[in-house]
């Protein structure tokens, strides 16, 4: 294969399809897995916090540690702000997140990146079968308005400008979010479509590959059809998990991923 820059576009188009190809045949990663028990050895739980229906949390996370979202109910929904936290002007772009691996669902096996083409955290376990929406965003007071027809219910666009002032940062640093347990899909037409599912306990585990700051909100998703405002409470443990081996699930998983850990290696290097 000649260097990129010298491929012709017929090329280009070949090149284009066989990596998408490779990626989709990959899809499988995401089905649900319940091979980790969801209880931790207490020596492993760095923080564990619950965080009440509405509200919001901020953790510092370090290279390496795991942050566990747990679903208590089966039912809530959980919306994500990430930042670098050495630099905060990079942060999760959910747009790269879903080009770099030609999948919008993001279960085990999966990674969050960032604008600057770094990974920021990897999915290393997931018990949802990947139902974590990157593309709708969050609740605002005008989405909860026109859903419940109350005003001044609390939603993830105000729980991230709080969060964002007690972090020393502002309404720019607040970028498109991931909700994890929000089981949307996209149908043939192109609309997005609430799916049934979920179970209580079920919990994803985003192990940090950068030092991040991270932001919850647990409020609903714009599109869950429940009528009424209930948000129960979530969950949230931050702790220590073994060393990733020479062979990594995430790491490996393809060539995209592969070029975000370098992108990775090199920052830290410098």
């Amino acid at each position: 294969m000649p260097n990129l820059d010298q491929l012709t576009p017929d090329q280009y188009r070949a090149r284009y399809a066989a990596l998408r190809a490779k990626a989709q045949s990959r899809a499988g990663t995401t089905s649900a897995s319940r091979n980790g028990a969801v209880a931790l050895a207490a020596d492993r739980i760095l923080l564990a916090e619950t965080i009440p229906g509405g509200w919001y949390q901020s953790f510092r996370i370090r290279r390496g540690e795991v942050l566990r979202i747990i679903n208590l109910s089966g039912q809530d929904q959980v919306c994500a702000q990430i930042w670098n936290a050495h630099d905060t002007s990079e942060r999760f772009n959910a747009g790269d997140t879903i080009k770099l691996q030609w999948n919008a669902l993001l279960g085990r096996g999966k990674l969050l990146y960032s604008d600057m083409g770094r990974v920021l955290a990897s999915i290393i376990e997931d018990t949802s079968g990947g139902r974590h929406d990157v593309i709708s965003g969050g609740s605002t007071a005008g989405t909860n308005l026109a859903r419940y027809g109350v005003p001044a219910l609390r939603n993830s666009r105000d729980n991230f400008c709080l969060a964002a002032a007690k972090l020393g940062l502002a309404r720019r640093d607040i970028h498109p979010a991931i909700t994890f347990f929000a089981r949307v899909q996209v149908d043939h037409n192109g609309q997005l479509v609430w799916l049934a599912g979920g179970a209580p306990g079920d919990f994803v585990d985003l192990r940090a590959e950068l030092d991040l700051l991270v932001t919850l909100s647990n409020c609903p998703h714009p599109l869950n059809p429940l009528p009424a405002y209930a948000p129960m409470p979530i969950e949230a443990l931050v702790w220590r998990p073994d060393p990733a081996g020479d062979e990594d699930e995430c790491r490996d998983s393809c060539e995209e991923a592969q070029r975000g850990f370098d992108n990775n290696a090199a920052y830290l290097r410098a």
